[in-house]
C-alpha cells in the first residue's frame, strides 16, 4: 500500500462505511455525465471508468459516458477536465501521474493543484516488470547484467511521460547505475501491444492493467514493485528481493476520480459516497483482486490528503533524479 498522510491514515477506519451526508443525498446529475479518462484503452485508469460508469448511470439514471483523452501521460485530459464547467457533468478517472508526478516533471504544465478536485480513491496496487519472451533474462539480475552490456541498447516501454511506468524504471536504473532507452506510448494498451510483438524488451506496468498477460503466459514476469510479493503472484519476488542495489526500492500506483475545482460540497460527497458504496460490493472486490489491487476507499478530504502527500513525495524522487521534461 502507498504511504498516507497521517490525516488520511486516520481517516480509513472511518471510512468503512460510504459517507452520506444529506448534500450527498440530495444531489445527483440531470443530464450526461462525462467520464474522461486519461490514459488510451486497455489500462488500469481505462479499466476503472469502464466499471464505474454504468454503476454510476445506475445509480442516477443519466448516461454516464466513458471517454479516453490519451497523450502527455495523462495531463491532456486533465487540462480538458479543468477547463470544463464544475457542474458534475465532467468528472474524470485519473491516476498518480497527471495528478501528482506532474507537478514536478513537467516544467511548463499548464493546470495547478489546486484546478484539480480529488473525488474518491478507487483502487491501487504495485506495477511490475515484465519483459517480452524473447528477452533471455529469467530474473532481475540477468535483466540488469543484460543492461549493463548493451548500455543504451535496451528499450522500455511506459504509459506515457511522467507515468510511475515512466518514473518505476528510472528509479531501478538509476539505482542499477545502468542505461536504456525510453519508449513512452499513449497509455497500457499501445505499450503492451509492442511489448508483446517484441519491439521493446521491457515495461514497468502496473500489475492490475498487465496481470492476465503475466497469467497467459505471454509475457515473464521478473518483479513488483511493492515492498513485499504480490499474493495475486507470490512466486514472483519484490524488487528489493533480487539485488543489494535495489534493496531499497518500493514504488506502489493508484488511481481515483476527480473533478474541476469549483464543484460544490454536495456534489463531491455524493459522488464519493457513490463511488466508495461501489467499492463496498464483493463483485468490485472480487475484480479488483483479480486485477492485483486492492480498494482505495477514503473520504474526500482524506483522498485529498493522501493525493497531496503523493505529489510531494515524487517531487523529492524527480528533484533527486533530475529528471524535467516540457509539456507534450
Amino acid at each position: 500500500m502507498p504511504n498516507l498522510s497521517r490525516r488520511a491514515a486516520l481517516a480509513l477506519p472511518l471510512s468503512a462505511t460510504p459517507l452520506l451526508t444529506a448534500g450527498a443525498q440530495e444531489w445527483k446529475p440531470t443530464q450526461q455525465v462525462r467520464l474522461l479518462v486519461a490514459a488510451a484503452p486497455g489500462g488500469t485508469t481505462d479499466i476503472m471508468a469502464r466499471l464505474l460508469s454504468p454503476r454510476l448511470q445506475a445509480r442516477w439514471g443519466v448516461s454516464v459516458v466513458a471517454e479516453n483523452r490519451a497523450g502527455a501521460g495523462g495531463t491532456i485530459c486533465t487540462l480538458e477536465m479543468v477547463r470544463s464547467r464544475p457542474d458534475g457533468t465532467t468528472i474524470m478517472s485519473g491516476n498518480i501521474g497527471p495528478q501528482a508526478i506532474a507537478y514536478s516533471l513537467v516544467r511548463n504544465l499548464q493546470y495547478r493543484p489546486e484546478q484539480v478536485l480529488p473525488i474518491a480513491g478507487t483502487i491501487t496496487g504495485p506495477n511490475v516488470l515484465v519483459v517480452n519472451n524473447g528477452v533471455p533474462a529469467r530474473n532481475v539480475a540477468e535483466l540488469a547484467a543484460l543492461i549493463r552490456a548493451q548500455p543504451g541498447r535496451i528499450s522500455y516501454a511506459s504509459t506515457g511521460v511522467g507515468q510511475s511506468t515512466h518514473l518505476s524504471p528510472v528509479l531501478m536504473l538509476q539505482m542499477l547505475n545502468a542505461e536504456a532507452i525510453h519508449v513512452p506510448f499513449r497509455g497500457s494498451g499501445p505499450a503492451q501491444v509492442d511489448l508483446l510483438a517484441g519491439n521493446v524488451n521491457f515495461l514497468i506496468d502496473n500489475l492490475t492493467g498487465v496481470i492476465e498477460h503475466i497469467r497467459a503466459g505471454r509475457v515473464r514476469a521478473l518483479a513488483v514493485t511493492s515492498q513485499g510479493r504480490s499474493t495475486q503472484l507470490p512466486e514472483v519476488p519484490a524488487m528489493r528481493e533480487t539485488l543489494p542495489e535495489l534493496a531499497n526500492y518500493e514504488v506502489n500506483t493508484w488511481f481515483g476520480i476527480f473533478g474541476p475545482a469549483g464543484m460544490t460540497n454536495a456534489m463531491v460527497q455524493a459522488i464519493n459516497a457513490e463511488v466508495n458504496a461501489w467499492l463496498d460490493l464483493p463483485d468490485t472486490q472480487r475484480r479488483f483482486a483479480e486485477l492485483g489491487g486492492v480498494p482505495l476507499k477514503l473520504s474526500p478530504e482524506a483522498f485529498a490528503d493522501f493525493v497531496a502527500a503523493e505529489a510531494r513525495k515524487w517531487a523529492d524522487v524527480v528533484q533527486r533524479e533530475g529528471l524535467q521534461v516540457e509539456a507534450g
